[in-house]
């Protein structure tokens, strides 16, 4: 038994080495590229476009395995097809090969034979992992049970130069995997899922609005003015007109303009850019649906906000029932309403109504709450620090202080303290953005006056005045209600996705 104790630590140690020294022996990209290109200039002077301009495919991996889903094992067609992809890997079998292709919506296995391709056969040796093939041949399903094709025929489509990432372990550096999206694409198919599954979002929040009537509109990504939102905009110029421009913050005021103008229901969906922190459900470039809606309230809005989580959650799930990092969440109707205030008693056990402001103040931690701050945007603060992170299921949480914005309507059974406005939250992550807006045209240029203030002292979230859309509410804008909803957010709940960064093509990332 000792004998054999020692035999499996030799062998144990013999593996070892022979491990290191393979790894040792690897070439490194310099060397691989350098192979490729070598490659590249045999194919070249073989009188072979490396890079040709067309390749007509008659089918992609998705239809062919619809198609022949009946197809039995080691069953053969006469059936031609072609199909294009990129090569993941090859298995070299004496005068056969198999190379597994993907294309954008799966991967396809192709089956190269000596016999049938004659001198052909030898061009494979050009071949690398990475490059993109196009290939013809009859259907066919191995012993095995992988659907595959004959290939007759193959043309090289595009050389690549750079290998992939090591074929098990793929992309794993989180970050290299959102600089190089497209290489976080190839070797993850999870990652491509959640990006169609993103698309299927949008489309079904399109459908949505449409079906209720409202019409999808577009609307100035530069702005000379900006404004619909407490944040620091990017700022630009345009030299042609010798001004400084914007990159909008919100959607909020052309949309508005648009009510004005006569139309009862306009949304977008569209991006949107504030010069913020950069963190998990924040990037500086994001995607926002804003909805107006003549006639109607800050209410109306929290319906819409239902039915579009709602209509979403079943789009991908089929129920209202979501799972998101190990919770369920129900969506269904109605969600939790609750005041602020209400929030701050339930969670906090703090009654912000019977406080004085200097008790507000000590009760935040936040270094940065300074003293200066009106007693609403204390109030605000504190419910950042003590309630958000308790809001697990959908909640609305309204009557925010007025303090919070100039473009919502005081609330009707409280001016004196807040607005009609509401925050909904899931997971503790505020998803959205809704007011009864305010269309009294002199208490908004009153309100405006006060942030233009703010703003010259030094409050860079706040908004300067925008005469333009004062001149508009002027000539008279209906009652409405309006709501945002972050697209992103959106996404990452109904994905399972707990970073923004995971669901957002190209994140922003430091240089």
């Amino acid at each position: 038994m000792v004998r054999a104790m020692h035999g499996n630590k030799t062998f144990e140690m013999q593996t070892f080495i022979i491990a290191i020294v393979k790894f040792l022996c690897m070439p490194n990209e310099a060397e691989l590229v350098a192979e490729r290109k070598r490659k590249l200039a045999e194919l070249k002077g073989l009188g072979i476009n490396p890079y040709p301009y067309k390749y007509e495919i008659s089918a992609n991996s998705n239809e062919l395995k619809e198609k022949y889903e009946s197809l039995p094992h080691g069953g053969k067609t006469q059936d031609k097809t072609s199909v294009a992809g990129r090569i993941t890997g090859f298995r070299r079998l004496g005068k056969i090969v198999f190379a597994d292709i993907l294309d954008s919506y799966g991967k396809m296995q192709l089956y190269f034979k000596a016999d049938s391709l004659g001198q052909r056969y030898e061009l494979l040796k050009l071949f690398d992992a990475g490059d993109w093939i196009g290939a013809s041949g009859d259907v066919f399903r191995t012993q095995a049970g992988e659907l595959s094709i004959d290939v007759q025929d193959f043309s090289m489509l595009c050389k690549s130069l750079r290998p992939l990432p090591e074929k098990w372990h793929g992309l794993k550096d989180v970050e290299a995997r959102y600089r190089q999206r497209y290489v976080d694409l190839i070797i993850n198919q999870e990652t491509k899922q959640v990006f169609r599954q993103r698309a299927l979002l949008i489309d079904k929040v399109r459908s949505v609005l449409k079906e209720k009537g409202y019409l999808e509109v577009e609307t100035p990504v530069l702005e000379a003015t900006y404004g619909g939102a407490a944040a620091r905009p990017f700022k630009s110029f345009l030299h042609s007109l010798k001004m400084d421009i914007y990159l909008r913050i919100s959607l909020e005021l052309p949309l508005k303009k648009l009510i004005v103008g006569g139309f009862d229901r306009v949304f977008e969906i569209s991006k949107v850019f504030r010069n913020e922190d950069i963190d998990r459900s924040h990037n500086p470039e994001f995607t926002m649906l804003e909805a107006y809606c003549a006639y109607a309230d800050f209410e109306d809005m929290m319906d819409l906000t239902e039915d579009i989580y709602i209509a979403c959650a079943k789009q991908l799930h089929g129920s209202t029932k979501v799972r998101y990092q190990d919770v369920e969440i129900d969506f269904k109707k109605p969600w939790l309403r609750m005041t602020m205030v209400e929030a701050l008693k339930k969670y906090g056990n703090v009654d912000v109504g019977a406080m004085k402001t200097e008790e507000l103040l000590a009760k935040i931690k936040n270094e940065k709450a300074s003293t200066n701050a009106s007693r609403g945007e204390l109030i605000e603060l504190l419910f950042k620090e003590i309630v958000e992170q308790h809001l697990i299921q959908p909640v609305f949480i309204t009557h925010h202080p007025k303090e919070s914005t100039p473009l919502c309507k005081l609330c009707r059974k409280n001016p004196e303290f807040s607005v009609e406005r509401f925050e909904p939250f899931v997971m503790g992550m505020e998803i959205g953005n809704a007011y009864s807006e305010l269309n009294d045209p002199i208490l908004q240029r009153q309100l405006l006056e006060e942030q233009e203030i703010q703003l010259r002292k030094g409050n860079q979230e706040a908004n300067p005045i925008d005469e333009d859309f004062l001149r508009a509410i002027e000539h008279g804008m209906p009652p409405t209600g309006g709501l945002g909803l972050g697209i992103d957010r959106l996404t990452m709940l109904m994905t399972n996705n707990p970073s923004i960064r995971d669901i957002i093509f190209f994140p922003f990332m430091k240089q």
